[in-house]
């Protein structure tokens, strides 16, 4: 493989910009090095601002590439990968983003002995804040896995995982970002009720989660530690946690992690 590996990505919805748009600004691949097939022609101006260029042909996106990521749903998948598989230079990495779809899976629409890397990344890719997890195929070396983990490693953190714990990573960083997203957002409608402006009681919420996720990071100090630091006797935060609880927050959380869990082995069956 080239010292800048040819980069091919299958699909320009939200998550394939992410990554362009985050390999790109992380300096880890050339603009010109990176492909991208999108059947929408009104998506291609999204990638050619970052210099990259689009195609509405995924066999003209594939030819030549050392890295094909297919970024497109796990309900196109299979139809996807076949149509495009004979187009793939032999020893070129697969790598699947599809939520669910197993490598053995992606692995048994390839020719024999193609390398695949399963990886679950996140949309805060596109401001480098990214967390990917990734898994590898039995065809795939370790130099392999490595060289996937860099790339998205640019985009944020990369984690390498047993495949058999890609469900709840997925449930958990994958879809993670609409969970905040929605606390966020209630917290801030919270803060209207009681007379903040929109916009004050949204950069309250968004910095307040900012900063205790760097002083957890920082520090090292578990949740619960930070929660009972912060919880005086007879206070206000302790009446917010008693509320909360009493609202099964907690509880919430649990049930929308399990749903997400049972939702990936299902696209995955």
């Amino acid at each position: 493989m080239a010292d800048t590996p040819r980069i091919a990505v299958i699909g320009g919805g939200r998550m394939g910009e992410a990554i362009v748009a985050g390999l790109v600004s992380a300096g880890t691949a050339r603009a010109d090095d990176i492909t991208v097939s999108e059947p929408d022609a009104a998506r291609h101006s999204v990638f050619t601002t970052h210099g990259v260029a689009c195609v509405t042909d995924g066999h003209e996106a594939v030819a030549g590439a050392d890295v094909i990521i297919f970024a497109v749903k796990p309900q196109l998948m299979d139809a996807v990968v076949a149509h495009l598989a004979d187009d793939i230079t032999a020893g070129a990495i697969v790598v699947s983003i599809a939520a669910g779809l197993s490598c053995a899976r992606i692995e048994s629409l390839l020719p024999a002995g193609t390398p695949v890397v399963r990886v679950m990344p996140n949309t805060p890719a596109l401001v480098g804040e990214g967390m990917s997890v990734l898994s590898g195929g039995t065809e795939t070396t370790p130099a392999q896995l490595a060289t996937v983990r860099g790339m998205f490693g640019a985009l944020g953190k990369a984690l390498v995982l047993d495949e058999r714990y890609q469900d709840a990573a997925t449930a958990i960083s994958g879809s993670g970002p609409a969970y905040v997203a929605l606390f966020i957002d209630a917290l801030a409608r919270a803060g209207v009720r009681h007379g903040l402006t929109r916009d004050t009681a949204q950069l309250l919420a968004m910095q307040t989660l900012r900063g205790t996720v760097e002083l957890i990071e920082r520090t090292g100090v578990h949740p619960e530690e930070l929660i009972d630091a912060v919880s005086s006797p007879g206070g206000t935060t302790i009446a917010a946690i008693e509320a909360l609880e009493t609202e099964g927050m907690r509880a919430s959380v649990s049930a929308a992690v399990a749903a997400a869990v049972k939702r990936s082995k299902e696209l995955g069956s």
